[in-house]
């Protein structure tokens, strides 16, 4: 395009430039910016914050930092989309500690003015990135401030304390968010929802159902998330007749159930003593073909090795690379202990061995399985080995084995 003639418009490098953005072909746009640049045509602000845009979607905030020198050096003001496309951009690589200095400096020296997007930018980083405590702290600023928070700010807040087990705090937003007039949404409901069942499902079940059931009333439709956290939460809690039903009224109100919803649902059937109901579904599920995900055989098999139906974990874990599956760390680890529950430790030792030839790397799972093994087939030394081999490379006991390290040692200790 750059050597077309006669010479194309800006307005035309402008929309190509956009169009490559939204085709998320984020590097052709970089090079046709550089080339915009060399050929001395004089961009703007737009154009600018497109280049910084698609530096920070293709993982390369430092460069777009360069773009924004250049705003400066044609004595243009950055907006607040700049500032805020940068962050995403840092948040985004990861890079939390920078993303904070910048929205510092942005503040102190008021480089821009905040609006509720940018907040929200910055909440949602500080969420995804396990720093909820300075998200609450953020949203309190929001809340004394000039810039008030919206439905947004509060779910992501709401969201995050709910994924770390901090119902109290969650609901304490909730409440502050409800004083100051603003209406749940669908997503902050099917937050608590999730909150309730995953903190204390047995305590806290009849919470989730009384909301969940509240939700129409005030005008919200219950979503596939919401379904799916009060599925798993009412399993959770043993209530599987009313799993059940709840599964079935998510159907005969018209959605259709996905990978998460299959997972919750095998998983609850499995756990409550149903594998021929969920071999079923599993059926089912390869008739369809919607089996291919490691996930659905890793449920099963740990549901058939509970069973005690080793044999048909096997075959369940040899079916994999006939449709295209690698078996990962989680389906090792559970065939592995199929196998030490059932004194097969040879067995397990060569799964061990296979898995690491796989290029798949251990955890401490797999080597406190492994331990566990070896003490219950009574083979004490060999237990000793494998947590040596647990210490050179950075794992550590857990308590169950602990506790069998010290149940096998007493005898001897006294003798």
């Amino acid at each position: 395009m750059t050597k077309a003639r006669p010479f194309p418009s800006f307005k035309q490098f402008t929309q190509l430039l956009s169009r490559l953005v939204n085709l998320k072909e984020y590097s052709a746009s970089i090079l046709l910016f550089k080339d915009i640049c060399n050929l001395g045509v004089s961009v703007d602000e737009y154009t600018m914050n497109v280049a910084i845009n698609s530096y920070c979607l293709s993982n390369r905030a430092d460069c777009g930092f360069s773009i924004l020198a250049l705003f400066f050096k044609r004595g243009s003001v950055p907006t607040v989309v700049t500032f805020n496309t940068l962050l995403k951009g840092l948040f985004r690589e990861k890079k939390v500690a920078e993303a904070q200095e910048l929205f510092t400096k942005i503040v102190r020296e008021e480089l821009c003015d905040l609006d509720v997007i940018i907040y929200g930018t910055v909440i949602d980083g500080l969420c995804k990135s396990g720093n909820t405590k300075l998200a609450v702290e953020l949203l309190g600023v929001m809340e004394e401030g000039s810039c008030k928070p919206n439905i947004n700010a509060y779910t992501m807040v709401i969201d995050a304390l709910c994924k770390d087990r901090m119902m109290d705090s969650a609901l304490n937003v909730f409440d502050r968010m409800s004083e100051r007039g603003i209406a749940p949404d669908v997503v902050t409901c099917s937050a608590l929802i999730c909150g309730y069942c995953k903190t204390y499902p047995d305590v806290m079940i009849d919470n989730a159902v009384h909301l969940f059931r509240a939700m129409p009333v005030k005008g919200l439709n219950p979503n596939l998330v919401t379904y799916s956290s009060l599925l798993q939460g009412l399993f959770l809690s043993g209530r599987f007749s009313s799993a059940l039903e709840l599964f079935d009224e998510l159907r005969g109100v018209g959605l259709k159930p996905n990978f998460h919803t299959y997972c919750v649902l095998l998983d609850g059937l499995c756990k409550n003593d149903r594998v021929e109901e969920a071999l079923s579904l599993f059926d089912e599920l390869k008739r369809k073909g919607e089996n291919r995900h490691i996930s659905y055989y890793s449920i099963i098999m740990d549901g058939l090795c509970k069973a005690n139906r080793l044999d048909q974990a096997r075959a369940t874990f040899s079916e994999l690379p006939c449709i295209g599956l690698e078996p990962n760390v989680v389906t090792y680890n559970i065939l592995i202990n199929g196998c030490c529950q059932n004194g097969l430790l040879d067995e397990a030792k060569d799964l061990f061995l296979k898995m690491e030839r796989a290029g798949l790397l251990p955890d401490c799972v797999t080597y406190n399985i492994i331990v566990q093994g070896y003490l219950k087939s009574g083979e004490f030394d060999g237990a000793v080995t494998f947590l040596e081999q647990m210490s050179a490379k950075g794992f550590s006991q857990d308590s169950s084995t602990f506790t069998m390290m010290l149940q096998s040692t007493s005898p001897k200790l006294v003798s």
